[in-house]
């Protein structure tokens, strides 16, 4: 049986920003043939749950009232990788647009909803050490 990472959302784990889920059915699907092990990165580096909403800007997290949590997501990151090393897993499933689990597009840090090329802080950091990353739109 293959097992991958999977942002905790995507499976129904109430751990973003609002407190509620992204429950994603093709993912929830894929759960009963294949291991997947979720994480939420923001949480694993410290932040709480609900929390204020933040995107990525110039390299930085920025909250919507300008805090820096650029911190906590590195933080988060480098957990999530620990993780994937001592599970030995290759492949993961992440949340689109989320500025830490965001593969390929993510939004632009001026909180108008513009999305952009990039990724999150955790996607960056996974695909950097060679674990492949795709999001919920990419099953």
């Amino acid at each position: 049986m293959a097992v991958k990472l999977c942002s905790a959302c995507l499976l129904g784990i109430r751990c973003i920003y609002d407190g509620k889920d992204k429950l994603d059915k093709g993912v929830a699907e894929l759960s009963k043939k294949e291991m997947l092990i979720p994480v939420c990165p923001e949480q694993l580096g410290g932040l709480s749950t609900p929390r204020e909403y933040s995107e990525r800007k110039e390299g930085k997290v920025i909250t919507e009232s300008g805090k820096d949590v650029t911190e906590n997501f590195e933080r988060g990151a480098e957990e999530v990788l620990k993780l994937a090393r001592l599970l030995g897993i290759k492949e993961a499933i992440f949340k689109q647009k989320s500025p830490s689990c965001g593969c390929g597009k993510i939004y632009d840090g001026t909180f108008s909803g513009k999305i952009i090329e990039g990724d999150g802080i955790t996607t960056a950091l996974l695909k950097k050490n060679g674990i492949r990353v795709i999001s919920e739109e990419d099953l």
